[in-house]
């Protein structure tokens, strides 16, 4: 099942939660506002601001109300700032701090949302219930994500069937998108189909999303696949900054600037200034004392520097 590509694509840019989340160093928030910032400038339309987890768990979105707070502050026009919340508890946090859009976050594996949120399934979405009751109360849109779509480092393959389930129970809670997870990068073009070919028997490409790691170099593959099948939303990570903390061997996301060199050498539109962006990438790796993880942005930067050296 296959129709024709997508004319323009959004890219909903997770590095400042997603990316930074499990940095060892401690990341200062004016970092991440700049970093923010940059995103913004580069023409990136819907940027994921932080986390309302708490400090417990994740010590790196510690400062979760001081970045929205700023970053809502001096908010780009028409840029969007979503945050995770995945409690009731959590979604008070954000919407006191002015959040306008939220995620909750599930799993596709009992085993990986036993060891991500301690709890199963069924009892995962049981909790978001409340989260979206309150969301739709108050004005504020809600974004699934479901994780282990494809493969999980507790259980291994997972079935498409399974995935379908759960994003249909998101969306039946009022989530406007739900964001497809290969958390530990192990799918390619076909089992990625597979489980989308399962998925839309239930819920219209239109609300679907694609997030996919790059552990063995398949995310781009993965993103052409989905292209395909007609997802035009996808998430990635300045600079493949990021990866999951309960997923051995997930070693990160697909890097932002390596979708939209794809995307802009097959023609689709997604609205970003690409040279922005590897300058955006370029500098937060700086900023952490390493280069991108970026192919893409490596060999544009190594480009530069073998022109500077020409002149």
């Amino acid at each position: 099942m296959s129709i024709s590509l997508p004319q323009h694509v959004r890219i909903v840019e997770v590095g400042p939660r997603d990316g930074l989340q499990n940095e060892k160093q401690v990341v200062p928030a004016d970092t991440k506002l700049e970093l923010i910032r940059r995103l913004a400038e580069a023409g990136l339309k819907t940027i994921e601001a932080t986390s309302f987890v708490s400090p417990k768990w994740v010590p790196q979105m510690g400062d979760n109300t001081e970045v929205l707070t700023r970053v809502l502050a001096a908010a780009a026009p028409g840029v969007d700032y979503p945050v995770l919340t995945p409690n009731l508890k959590g979604f008070e946090a954000a919407l006191a701090a002015g959040a306008k859009e939220v995620a909750v976050f599930g799993a596709a594996s009992e085993s990986f949302s036993q060891k991500n949120i301690n709890c199963s399934i069924a009892e995962s979405l049981a909790r978001f219930r409340p989260v979206t009751e309150a969301a739709q109360a108050a004005g504020v849109k809600v974004r699934g994500y479901v994780s282990c779509v494809v493969g999980c480092p507790y259980e291994g393959e997972i079935a498409p069937q399974k995935v379908a389930e759960v994003a249909e129970t998101l969306v039946s809670m009022g989530c406007y998108e739900v964001s497809l997870g290969d958390t530990i990068g192990s799918g390619n073009p076909v089992t990625v189909q597979r489980m989308l070919d399962a998925v839309m028997r239930r819920i219209p490409v239109t609300q679907l999303a694609g997030h996919y790691h790059d552990t063995y170099g398949m995310a781009v593959a993965n993103i052409f696949a989905s292209l395909q099948m007609g997802v035009a939303v996808f998430d990635a990570s300045v600079g493949g900054l990021g990866g999951c903390p309960y997923a051995a061997g997930a070693s990160g996301n697909v890097a932002t600037e390596d979708v939209v060199w794809l995307l802009k050498g097959m023609g689709i539109d997604t609205g970003i200034d690409f040279d922005a962006l590897v300058d955006t990438a370029a500098w937060i790796s700086a900023e952490l004392g390493r280069a991108p993880a970026s192919r893409v942005a490596r060999a544009v930067l190594a480009k530069r520097a073998q022109a500077a050296q020409a002149n």
